[in-house]
């Protein structure tokens, strides 16, 4: 089976200088006037629209080259491949040698996915729901969470991520922190993807974060953001892989509590920052990469490149601690309504990243790591099933997977048209939204994105991930 109108398709791609070529449910795609750079690979669904600029985007990506050596050795893009705002189609992912791409990452450094399950029924928790929500509101829209610590602390948790920041937390303890058991925290580390930690440099970080002395009052830490984060409370309905969900502690019928959200400011600053120092480090004399998009050469800067790597790390740093943090505060309110509720932590893990792997490096931009073994976690939109996926380390894709189910119209369409369509044709009927702006609903609203039925079901006909478990949403918050 083919997607509807491949020729026309190929031929208008063909038009717009890129060699396209299709062949069981993935798209071979590289710009034409680049005939050595690498060919990407798109995993799409026959039943899903690829689009012309999301392709060109990747193709761009995937010829990227420093004259002074590194070049891009493999690119692919996982199913819920779109454009991206910056250049980067989201679902990119590339294997670089030689060279680092700062504009790969782009701005929104550790964005993630983290899961907790709580041994409470949809029952229990739906006789208290309205408590619990104007506690969870007050948290994460009008500031009442207090997540203040030392100056000491935030310089540990931009240098060592999570447990930098614990070690400083079992010192000096406060805020909402005080609350918490930093014994479980300490022992969850084992479930965030590289233990919460990678090779930062307090000093990389924004300068009003990392005072020499006193109290840091940071009023991004455990926020949710924008876009596609969110919070969302889920019942595990289905689990398909026993011996894996119960090595995680999942059982159908729990609820679970999922959060996706990433490094806020501090990445947009790091992120914003290296896009432009890769641009200012370009030869001199040497004509502008078309694509716009700058690499870093480990050959004429190596001093550059390892900069990058800390000051990405730095950003990362911050997003896992971000996360614990909007996971905790959600943990305290679960304890105070509902009392003795444990919501352990299943698995932590980044989209948007580089890391070594091989001989050179993997940069992933809305593609998460499926190493084998390794849970993955796979967000529908508020509308729709979620998973709980393991990895089984596909080689053809970088050992990656999709990040979600991916948009299939933006936030500009929505915000136009959306207003005028009803709650059926935007798929919100019987949707718990909470938020404070009701434009956010329909940007949001399930006709936004793709089937995530599909997105996952390719991925496992690929040998990508194995389905451990299913969820459906109960409430989702949106800031």
């Amino acid at each position: 089976m083919q997607p509807k109108n491949l020729k026309r398709l190929l031929r208008a791609l063909q038009r717009q200088g890129l060699d396209v070529t299709y062949n069981n449910k993935t798209y071979s795609v590289r710009l034409a006037n680049y005939p050595d750079a690498a060919v990407a690979e798109v995993l799409i669904p026959e039943d899903l629209p690829v689009e012309a600029k999301a392709l060109k985007q990747l193709a761009n990506l995937a010829s990227v080259r420093h004259p002074s050596g590194g070049c891009v050795c493999r690119a692919c893009a996982t199913p819920d491949f779109h454009p991206g705002d910056a250049g980067v189609a989201i679902g990119s992912v590339v294997e670089t040698v030689g060279q680092v791409i700062p504009g790969a990452v782009g701005s929104d450094i550790n964005c993630g996915m983290r899961l907790h399950v709580a041994d409470l029924t949809i029952e229990e928790f739906l006789a208290k729901r309205d408590q619990f929500v104007e506690r969870m509101k007050g948290d994460y829209f009008f500031g009442t969470r207090d997540v203040t610590m030392t100056a000491q602390a935030m310089q540990a948790l931009f240098q060592y991520g999570v447990p930098g920041w614990l070690d400083a937390m079992l010192d000096h303890p406060m805020g909402s922190v005080v609350k918490s058991d930093l014994q479980q925290l300490a022992e969850e580390s084992d479930a965030i993807f590289l233990g919460g930690s990678m090779d930062g440099d307090w000093k990389l970080a924004p300068e009003e974060l990392v005072p020499d002395a006193g109290l840091v009052r940071d009023g991004g830490l455990a926020t949710i953001g924008g876009g596609n984060h969110f919070v969302e409370v889920q019942r595990v309905d289905k689990v398909e892989n026993r011996t894996l969900a119960h090595a995680w502690g999942v059982r159908e019928g729990q609820l679970a509590f999922m959060i996706h959200s990433g490094s806020r400011n501090v990445g947009k600053y790091i992120g914003g920052m290296w896009r432009d120092k890769a641009k200012v480090a370009w030869q001199k004399g040497l004509k502008y990469p078309d694509s716009q998009i700058f690499p870093l050469s480990n050959s004429s800067h190596p001093e550059l490149v390892a900069s990058y790597l800390q000051a990405e790390a730095t950003a990362a740093n911050y997003g896992f601690v971000n996360r614990l943090l909007l996971a905790e505060l959600l943990r305290l309110r679960l304890r105070e309504v509902y009392k003795d509720v444990e919501a352990p932590l299943v698995y932590d893990l980044p989209h948007n990243i580089t890391l070594p792997e091989g001989e050179g490096w993997i940069t992933r931009k809305g593609a998460c790591p499926a190493h084998p073994g390794q849970p993955v976690i796979i967000p529908g939109s508020m509308g729709a099933y979620s998973y709980l996926m393991v990895g089984r380390g596909n080689t053809a894709f970088c050992n990656s997977a999709s990040h979600g189910a991916g948009r299939i119209r933006s936030r500009f369409d929505l915000n136009r048209r959306g207003a005028s369509q009803s709650e059926a044709e935007l798929g919100l009927t019987g949707v718990d939204c909470i938020t404070l702006r009701e434009e956010r609903r329909i940007e949001e609203a399930p006709a936004a994105y793709k089937p995530i039925q599909s997105v996952i079901d390719v991925q496992v006909e690929a040998g990508m991930v194995d389905v451990v478990a299913q969820l459906s949403p109960v409430l989702t918050f949106k800031a």
